[in-house]
């Protein structure tokens, strides 16, 4: 497939630079934890020994699937559509955690099962009415695939053109833990069965009908595809608002923005960007773990912590909301706190 990233490398040159500056503020050192490590980590992506984080855009991305069909969710996809409806007037999580904390929020329709176009607040880039049942067939074809990440890659550089350098994005689509499961068995080698969960409530047998669909539909593409790489797994099986994520992401940290990464579904499509283009995973800040095993075996598969543990599985991306006044907090200390010599401090270490 023909679309090409090249993300620049973050300021590793600088890492001993950074990490002098904030072991010599006025502190025990390594006393602030993950804080520090956010720190440096934005450092990096930024070039610089004075971050800064300037206007945090969230992008909202709706899409249905053609596997919800098979009942492997227990909300209908009509839900997608109504909640997007919901989001232009201001009720969902997403919009009090925006309005919160001060984010510009992008509600973007681009495989919604619903005729949203005109909808006073909805950015429509529609690429179909939902995707096909990867039970049956592929999700989305070669230009389908290739369309979601350029959609994703303009809504990155429309951030970037009103000043963002920190992007969150989020999702809406009924029945997408179905491809994050496969995509996390497929690209990350874990058991199916640590892959899938409730979701969004599926009861003990609802969980054992689903695993036994996705297995099926995993058996017919390896059958079709014995040596498919990335990319081929993720269009088989992923969704519109999956794939257009993962545009935004590539193509953020093509613009050296920190991409701040939620949930299951956004931890999914972080791996299938990073399976994509390795170099996208220094820019990924991991802001939440929620409870399902999957996600804890998928974060420890990019090598990542979580910055909070909430609970939370609403999606929407909420979690990179309401880390997000933790990086802010992370970004003030390296630029406000005082150091040992400012403080007339002894150094003790």
């Amino acid at each position: 497939m023909n679309i090409t990233f090249n993300i620049p490398p973050v300021a590793e040159e600088m890492r001993e630079q950074i990490q002098g500056k904030i072991d010599h503020l006025n502190k025990p050192k390594g006393s602030l934890g993950l804080l520090e490590d956010t720190a440096l980590q934005i450092c990096m992506i930024q070039h610089t020994l004075e971050p800064r984080l300037t206007h945090p855009c969230h992008i909202l991305l709706g899409g249905d699937h053609g596997i919800e069909r098979e009942g492997v969710s227990v909300s209908p996809r009509e839900v997608t559509w109504q909640q997007m409806l919901n989001f232009t007037r201001g009720g969902g999580g997403v919009n009090l955690f925006c309005r919160q904390h001060g984010f510009d929020l992008r509600i973007v329709d681009v495989g919604v099962d619903y005729d949203l176009s005109g909808v006073p607040g909805i950015i429509d880039k529609k690429i179909a009415r939902g995707t096909n049942n990867f039970r049956y067939e592929s999700a989305m074809n070669k230009d389908q695939y290739e369309c979601a990440l350029r959609v994703g890659m303009e809504l990155a550089d429309d951030c970037v053109k009103v000043g963002s350098n920190v992007i969150s994005i989020g999702e809406m689509g009924i029945a997408n833990t179905s491809p994050s499961s496969i995509w996390m068995h497929l690209m990350g080698g874990v058991p199916l069965p640590e892959c899938v969960g409730a979701g969004a409530g599926l009861s003990k047998s609802g969980v054992s009908r689903k695993l036994m669909i996705l297995n099926e539909s995993i058996e017919r593409f390896c059958r079709l595809h014995p040596d498919a790489d990335a990319a081929t797994i993720i269009s088989y099986f992923g969704g519109y608002e999956m794939v257009t994520a993962i545009g935004v992401m590539l193509r953020g940290a093509e613009l050296g923005c920190a991409l701040l990464i939620d949930g299951f579904i956004m931890t999914a499509c972080a791996l299938a960007a990073v399976r994509l283009e390795p170099a996208v995973r220094k820019y990924m800040i991991f802001t939440h773990c929620g409870d399902e095993g999957g996600h804890r075996k998928m974060l420890a598969l990019l090598n990542a912590r979580g910055l909070l543990q909430l609970g939370l599985r609403l999606g929407e991306g909420t979690g990179a909301l309401c880390a997000y006044p933790i990086i802010e907090s992370s970004v003030r200390m390296v630029n406000e706190m005082n150091n040992f010599d400012t403080a007339h401090i002894t150094k003790y270490f």
